[in-house]
């Protein structure tokens, strides 16, 4: 009787264990294969094809494939036609070329849909629900670097569906800042002028890491953090990757942890040090402080901010003077005509909020470089339920590219010479400039644009204002314009300068 007990136990338990399996091998089908499946003949419906994907891989072999064939430019060579795209996202060009400006292509499982139809793209870039917002499966592959919330003037938190602080706050805030901004590129200005010294009039300088030398350690960590992110680049779309203890995942962990002990610590040393002006630290603690989280959930709050800080205020202004820079070097007629309008509009040096808004020129020289080169190529949202953008259904869980490299060098958009660098298009702002300015969105667009633009703006003006004014620039021999994307898009081999002092 109780072997008879043991062996029906036995049976249950075996049962039990292969209705568990199939019911998870169910799951994963419809995971894997069915749901992908759905959307993509949601879309085929509408019209909207692609190249077929492969399974769990989707077009990544493709992806590879067009990567490995790309050609960079020989060191020495200036770059005359600045066609980003096709260096960064040479597949997204061929598929153009096959499928138009609508298609749907995937990375890993789900499928995406990349768009540049201005008619689309103006629904798109307009609107305003938070019902289409920040991809969930970015959130969980970036969210170690990226941060999950951000803050609102009254110190809500907000998560996936994120607002931001009022323009008008921000520049109140931005004026305040001048004067530290200005203090903050002494150092670089004397180290300049010190190494043109000792080199005998003219230094060639690696101006990268100058644009990053007030980063810090957390800043560092996060670097690295960065880069370990962009290694994973097309590979994020493959289920459960991210969990695997691969030498990449086990050098993101590590560096995690870095930066999270890191960004606690300071934090409270910058506590000890609070006065009765409130930066953005400040606000960060007091909406952590009022939203009743508990400690850890506090802590990840911070630690997320700190990081969105970083990226949105620190590594794409960096990125962005190097590449502004650059430009000017090889286009000296422009970096004259700006250098003539800061020493008349500011002839002491130091400029004001009112001297940095009558700097039309050198506004104009930093619009046209985030448009060639800004500093976040791709913005992604999903469909967090059915949606309707015109004419075209969008199923809950499609991803929608807007590839800003594309929107903002197409010649049907900026004309024949889109892929030259012409500052004077902005002469009567971005409406004149070119066909649809719903598509200059170098900062993103509806509501989650970029909230550190104005102090982005301001830091660029201030930071080539105070260089021109006491260097000029041309490249280096050493220079291959060879633009890549880690998170960001950055000179793959740095950007090197010949400086003079004036």
């Amino acid at each position: 009787m109780e072997d008879q007990l043991k062996f029906d136990a036995a049976k249950i338990f075996i049962a039990v264990a292969f209705l568990g399996f199939a019911g998870v091998l169910v799951r994963l089908y419809n995971v894997l294969v069915l749901k992908p499946d759905r959307l993509r003949s949601a879309l085929r419906k509408q019209g909207i094809t692609g190249p077929p994907p492969t399974l769990l891989l989707g077009n990544i072999w493709e992806i590879k494939k067009a990567l490995s064939t790309t050609v960079k430019a020989p060191a020495g060579e200036i770059p005359v036609s600045h066609n980003c795209a096709a260096l960064i996202f040479p597949f997204l060009e061929q598929w153009r070329k096959e499928y138009g400006d609508l298609f749907v292509f995937s990375l890993g499982i789900s499928p995406k849909i990349f768009i540049n139809e201005p008619g689309i793209l103006r629904e798109i870039t307009t609107c305003t629900s938070l019902d289409f917002g920040k991809p969930s499966q970015q959130q969980e592959e970036f969210g170690p670097l990226l941060g999950r919330g951000i803050i609102t003037s009254n110190g809500a938190i907000w998560a996936r569906q994120s607002k931001i602080l009022a323009p008008e706050f921000y520049m109140e805030k931005v004026k305040g800042m001048i004067n530290l901004i200005i203090e903050s590129t002494t150092p670089l200005l004397n180290s300049w002028r010190s190494r043109i010294e000792t080199e005998g009039g003219t230094a060639e300088i690696h101006i990268d890491d100058y644009m990053r030398s007030f980063s810090g350690d957390i800043f560092l960590k996060l670097r690295a953090l960065m880069g370990v992110m962009s290694r994973r680049g097309l590979s994020t779309g493959i289920p459960a990757l991210r969990y695997l203890p691969t030498r990449s995942n086990r050098e993101g962990w590590r560096l995690q942890k870095e930066v999270r002990s890191l960004i606690l610590e300071g934090v409270k040393e910058r506590q000890k040090a609070f006065d009765h002006e409130k930066d953005f630290l400040h606000m960060v603690l007091e909406g952590a402080k009022n939203s009743d989280l508990s400690q850890d959930a506090t802590e990840s709050f911070i630690v997320d901010n700190c990081k969105n800080i970083y990226l949105a205020g620190y590594e794409s202004t960096a990125v962005s003077a190097t590449w502004c820079l650059m430009l000017l070097a090889s286009n000296q007629e422009w970096q004259d005509r700006v250098r003539v309008e800061v020493l008349d509009i500011c002839p002491g040096g130091t400029p004001d909020a009112d001297m940095l808004r009558k700097m039309k020129q050198l506004t104009m020289v930093i619009q046209e470089s985030l448009r060639l080169y800004p500093p976040v190529p791709v913005v992604s949202r999903e469909a967090l339920k059915d949606m309707k953008v015109g004419d075209l259904n969008i199923p809950k869980g499609v991803n929608i590219w807007t590839v800003l490299l594309t929107s903002h060098t197409d010649p049907e958009i900026w004309g024949p010479d889109a892929l030259k660098f012409k500052p004077a298009r902005f002469a009567n702002g971005i409406k004149g400039a070119c066909s649809h300015p719903h598509l200059y969105v170098p900062f993103g667009f509806g509501p989650r644009v970029c909230a550190g633009q104005h102090l982005a703006m301001v830091e660029l003006k201030i930071l080539i204002a105070l260089l021109l004014s006491k260097f000029s620039f041309s490249l280096s021999p050493k220079y291959s314009h060879a633009p890549t994307i880690r998170m960001v898009i950055e000179p793959e081999n740095g950007v090197h300068l010949l400086v003079k002092k004036l």
